[in-house]
């Protein structure tokens, strides 16, 4: 299921292709933003700080081609999936893209329901990582929320110690690390030593 905040940017410096286009996607109740050139569409998103959805990106283009605009989006840091239109001699060159991180190329002329199936996939690749995104900020904001001790008595437990160990080891009471401990997994909404491996192994933490 597609985000509802998710939009299909069309990139053609051809009205009629562009008109069609956006008729198709939103035929398939899509919410489209077309653009008349690579540098409209780039100042469109010098306005979107967070864009979500993808970009359907026309390889030939005047002034920007599309691979131009393409690898001014990885120097941007854009992670949203670009998906090229290639003509027949393009592919070359939409092969090369795809290689630099687009998702997909369709040649021209193009099968409307393959175009739409390819335009959802990535529709719903960017939904994923935006909220993988979503889910990791949150949680290093949790993790920033530990204090010291509980901190160190988190990366103990996820180490698989018990209580009498981390508090061995700290130089602490038993009951002070089930308390440090309870805080932890409190504040990281975690309810498990192997949830709290699994994350802290995420932030690369040990």
């Amino acid at each position: 299921m597609t985000d509802i905040q998710s939009t299909v940017h069309l990139v053609d410096d051809e009205a009629a292709v562009r008109d069609a286009l956006a008729f198709l996607m939103r035929s398939h109740g899509l919410r489209v933003q077309a653009h008349a050139s690579g540098q409209e569409f780039l100042d469109v998103l010098d306005a979107q700080p967070d864009p979500m959805g993808c970009i359907v990106l026309d390889v030939r283009m005047e002034p920007l081609s599309g691979l131009q605009v393409h690898d001014e989006l990885i120097n941007r840091g854009v992670t949203l999936p670009v998906i090229f239109l290639s003509g027949h001699g393009d592919i070359p060159m939409a092969v090369d893209a795809m290689q630099k991180g687009a998702v997909d190329f369709v040649e021209k002329p193009f099968n409307d329901q393959a175009l739409v199936n390819k335009v959802q996939r990535a529709l719903a690749l960017d939904t994923h990582r935006h909220r993988e995104a979503v889910a990791h900020a949150d949680a290093a904001h949790r993790l920033a929320t530990l204090t010291d001790r509980e901190r160190e008595v988190a990366l103990r437990v996820a180490a698989g110690k018990l209580n009498k160990q981390v508090a061995d080891e700290l130089g602490i009471a038993i009951r002070t690390v089930e308390v440090h401990r309870a805080r932890a997994f409190t504040k990281l909404g975690l309810r498990s030593a192997a949830e709290l491996a699994t994350l802290l192994e995420r932030f690369e933490l040990k």
